[in-house]
């Protein structure tokens, strides 16, 4: 059964970073993908919510969906 994922425990800076640490990528990496200082990727780790467009290239250099995060959350 899938985990049920409530809008108010969302922090996407931080599913981001364990994603990155999951595909054992550095912070380096991500940001030469995305052109961003990586203080800039360290300052989205402590996201609680993040630009809809950055989440979107974010999601598409790591390969991952992080939108079905709040897709999820929207089904309760």
């Amino acid at each position: 059964m899938p985990k049920i994922i409530k809008m108010e425990h969302i922090h996407i800076g931080s599913l981001i970073r364990c994603e990155l640490r999951k595909q054992n990528r550095s912070n380096r990496w991500l940001s030469e993908q995305l052109s961003l200082n990586p203080r800039t990727i360290n300052k989205i780790f402590l996201k609680r919510d993040i630009d809809t467009n950055q989440l979107y290239r974010i999601s598409k250099v790591l390969k991952t969906d992080f939108f079905s995060y709040y897709s999820q959350a929207l089904q309760l």
